[in-house]
């Protein structure tokens, strides 16, 4: 399921996000809900294609797309984010500049609007790269960024996902509702430097504290400037164990591969490991792509070429 490539002269700048990937087919999906995830990822792709538009940087760019969707109740990150197993909204999010490999993370907050907007207060405020639960909170709120009640990530639909889950002990951790909701976008500036971010509120029913990958380096986040920027959704335990993000990037810079190259053949391996999911990515040369072993993936692309698409499912091109 690739992303034709590029035939066109490079870019000026580009922007890639998603939505989730999983068991997302024609017939699984109301009109109504595709209209709303469709208007999502839209936002999105027009908050990050103004900051590239306007000569703004490719961090900038993936904050402001990530941060739209985490507003956004139709994807599983801030607003619309699933419960843990007590009833209560976790989120995890990361950001990385592919200039410098500067990078920041957040995970277990609980009162942060927008995580994505602590992780880069972590990466340029503190001397941290990943701050967890209530500490991250409490950093958030010294650096000034909104807060808001734990109930205000809070929706009817996520809470019966997790009643649903709570229901049937044959359902596993990566079964319920089939989809795993995280947001992500990746962007090349016109300075031809490139960022990734991502945001998620991670699995429903989560226990003990879990983190998956999008808040770790490496695997569900990364970007550089020597090779390409990527963000991934799925299950997050094979992710973190094939440290999917790097490993893309460590092929790119390495052995010469394309992206959708390397973005397949790493998929391919989380796939014999047991794990679904989809990654995203764009380099410093223009290229854009996109992988998933999933029947659908919520995705979008733009660039200062003219390109715009939203799609949804497998057969979307």
């Amino acid at each position: 399921m690739p992303l034709a490539a590029q035939a066109q002269d490079k870019p000026k700048w580009t922007l890639v996000i998603h939505g989730g990937a999983g068991i997302i087919e024609k017939g699984r999906v109301t009109p109504e809900q595709e209209k709303g995830i469709a208007a999502g990822l839209n936002a999105a792709l027009d908050a990050g294609s103004k900051v590239l538009a306007g000569g703004g940087s490719s961090l900038d760019a993936v904050q402001a797309a990530v941060q739209v969707l985490e507003d956004d109740p139709h994807f599983n990150a801030g607003r619309g984010a699933v419960f843990t197993w007590d009833g209560r909204n976790e989120l995890d999010a990361a950001i990385m500049d592919g200039r410098n490999r500067a990078a920041g993370s957040v995970a277990g907050v609980t009162t942060t609007r927008h995580p994505v907007a602590a992780a880069r207060a972590v990466m340029e405020k503190s001397p941290h790269v990943m701050l967890s639960g209530a500490g991250a909170d409490q950093f958030a709120r010294e650096q000034g960024l909104e807060q808001v009640e734990n109930s205000w990530f809070a929706t009817p639909e996520r809470r019966k996902q997790l009643d649903k889950m709570k229901a049937n002990d044959k359902l596993g951790w990566f079964d319920v509702d089939l989809k795993y909701g995280t947001v992500g976008a990746v962007a090349m500036d016109g300075e031809g430097h490139v960022a990734a971010a991502t945001s998620t509120g991670g699995l429903t029913g989560k226990r003990w504290g879990r983190i998956g990958d999008a808040p770790i380096i490496g695997a569900g986040t990364y970007a550089d400037d020597r090779a390409c920027a990527v963000s991934a959704t799925g299950a997050g335990e094979f992710f973190i164990r094939e440290g999917v993000t790097h490993e893309i990037c460590a092929r790119v810079r390495f052995k010469g591969e394309s992206l959708q190259q390397a973005a397949e053949t790493v998929m391919a391996e989380v796939k014999a490991l047991g794990g679904t999911g989809g990654v995203i990515l764009t380099g410093s040369n223009g290229e854009m792509a996109w992988t998933f072993n999933t029947p659908g993936m919520y995705r979008g692309k733009a660039s200062s070429n003219g390109d715009r698409l939203v799609a949804f499912y497998g057969d979307d091109k």
